[in-house]
């Protein structure tokens, strides 16, 4: 039996093995080998001559030694030459394994780089064009327009930097185009009929609170400071806290589903997705979070804003989230990619913005300031278009109806006042007591009923503005209202604490 040393190929003389790689190499072949590298030659690992261990063979054939033949000298010489030649061959063969690896590394980093440049460039050149169709606008200014505006009126608006702008693209107003034309044909179906299974003014007069739940919210920092209901099931609810945390709760079961935190400071505005399991939230730590609610996680993070985050409302499309805050600016930002459109503010004013809210076709949108006004913006001109005055005070907050005509505003000074989108011009004043403090104005779905919360609860009968409920359940300032389909149901939340339901 013979056996081939792993460095040489040939019959070793005196066969070891090591026991790092389980390799056999002749003994004098390994040694010079360990006394130059000190480690395997096979694993590189650290290897010494007393690790080695000798393999002993039956009847092993020995090769001649050189002081048998007539010139030993030289012989010995030549055996040193090849072993030295063996040794070079083997470090040769390892370091060109090495440069291969090295080179298909190289190779697949170019390959990436240079996709990645031709998706820049691409992106470049998009951006450069639509830059060229938007820059004309960004610097339109229009004097402000006048106490009674007329239609097509615009106020000055400059987006806070030319980059940021680059998102509106045109494939993105021609999809809130083609959406809102959707939603005004079947709006303008719906308005023709009053929904069959719409509570009567009769029966909603008879609503009475059938539960309430306290245990939402921490105790410590008491208060609910927003609401809102799922659109696709009505019995689950949103709320926001001053504890910093978001409740998601199931009313039907009386469970909460679950509880997400991550503000750093009190919740003051909370929107459900239609379609999706996700769930919006503002705070004034100048964040704009987007939570996951079956993994009670946060998805997403939008800074969009330098100030504290005031109002939030969610486009039709599900796509989309307008936020407004003190710093003055409203921004359209798209959830998916957690990016900031575009941003913009009205120069002439240069006010603290208090509220946002779409129009129910997500192509206008209003905002209050502090400073009484409420604004009517063109979401695709990123302009002012209208300005109703009349206010005194901040704005507290803002409604659109579900008919798509009446805009209901609120501010500190003890009023409600209803607008008409078409003539531009206040129709009704709902005056309340003196001291009355608003903080929440919501139409049902059909745009049948107006539910004003704040210092109580009332709820008025459109068209006639005539109170048909009142509620003063809550022991301290109502903050949020909902209805739910049909107006089957009103819930409310308040600095109490608590989260009601009134029904039949």
């Amino acid at each position: 039996m013979s056996l081939t040393c792993y460095i040489s190929n040939e019959v070793t003389d005196r066969p070891c093995i090591s026991p790092v790689s389980g390799h056999i190499f002749d003994r004098r072949l390994i040694e010079k080998y360990l006394a130059e590298n000190g480690t395997d030659p096979v694993t590189n690992q650290p290897l010494s001559e007393d690790q080695l261990i000798d393999i002993k063979v039956a009847h092993p054939i020995r090769p001649k030694p050189p002081s048998a033949t007539s010139i030993p000298a030289i012989l010995k010489s030549l055996q040193d030459e090849w072993d030295a030649v063996m040794l070079h061959s083997f470090t040769l063969r390892q370091q060109l394994q090495t440069t291969r690896q090295e080179l298909s590394h190289a190779l697949y980093q170019h390959d990436a780089a240079c996709r990645v440049i031709a998706r820049l460039t691409k992106e470049v050149t998009a951006a450069r064009e639509a830059l060229a169709t938007l820059k004309p606008q960004a610097g339109i200014s229009v004097p402000q327009a006048s106490p009674m505006p007329q239609a097509g009126a615009a106020g000055s608006a400059e987006a806070m930097e030319l980059g940021e702008l680059i998102g509106m693209s045109a494939e993105i107003i021609q999809k809130l185009q083609d959406k809102a034309t959707v939603l005004t044909t079947e709006r303008k179906k719906r308005g023709k009929t009053v929904p069959e299974d719409l509570v009567k003014p009769e029966e909603l007069s008879k609503y009475h609170q059938v539960s309430s739940h306290v245990g939402l919210h921490s105790a410590s920092v008491p208060g609910i400071l927003a609401l809102d209901l799922c659109p696709t099931d009505t019995n689950k609810t949103l709320t926001g806290g001053a504890d910093k945390s978001v409740v998601v709760f199931d009313a039907l079961s009386q469970q909460i589903l679950a509880t997400l935190k991550g503000h750093t400071k009190k919740v003051t505005s909370v929107v459900f997705h239609p379609s999706q399991e996700l769930v919006f939230s503002a705070s004034p730590d100048s964040t704009i979070r987007v939570w996951s609610v079956p993994d009670a996680s946060c998805a997403q993070v939008l800074r969009a804003h330098e100030g504290a985050v005031t109002g939030l409302s969610l486009h039709a499309t599900g796509d989309y989230l307008l936020s407004c805050s003190d710093d003055q600016y409203w921004a359209f930002s798209d959830i998916h990619v957690g990016r900031v459109l575009t941003k913009v503010t009205d120069e002439s004013s240069g006010c603290a913005l208090t509220c946002a809210q779409f129009h129910p076709d997500g192509l206008i949108f209003g905002t209050g300031t502090v400073d009484s006004q409420i604004k009517i913006w063109d979401l695709k001109e990123r302009s002012n278009v209208a300005n109703f005055p009349g206010h005194s005070g901040p704005v507290s907050c803002i409604a659109f109806s579900e008919n798509g005509y009446y805009l209901a505003t609120a501010a500190d000074d003890s009023s409600v006042k209803l607008w008409d989108l078409r003539k531009l011009k206040n129709f009704k004043t709902l005056q309340l007591e003196e001291g009355y403090q608003v903080r929440s104005l919501v139409f049902d779905q059909s745009g049948t009923y107006l539910a004003v919360g704040g210092t109580d609860i009332q709820v008025y009968i459109c068209k006639q503005w005539a109170e048909v409920l009142h509620f003063t359940d809550h022991s301290a300032l109502t903050t949020g209202l909902a209805f739910g389909q049909n107006a089957k149901f009103l819930a409310s939340t308040g600095m109490d604490r608590s989260l009601r339901f009134y029904s039949l």
